[in-house]
């Protein structure tokens, strides 16, 4: 079995983005994502820790 190089069309013809190409995309917006959930989580664990430190007075 042979490749017909004529049957051939490339991402370039297509003008399509190689999936290697998405990924920086895709790696910042993951990373936008964890910053989001990081940062609330750090926020309550600051909320928790005020409480706390209320009832002790």
């Amino acid at each position: 079995m042979s490749i017909d190089k004529n049957k051939i069309t490339t991402q370039d013809e297509l003008d399509e983005p190689a999936p290697m190409d998405k990924a920086d995309a895709r790696v910042e917006a993951e990373m936008k994502k964890l910053e989001g959930q990081a940062k609330k989580d750090v926020a309550e664990g600051l909320q928790k820790q005020e409480v706390g430190e209320e009832e002790k007075e």
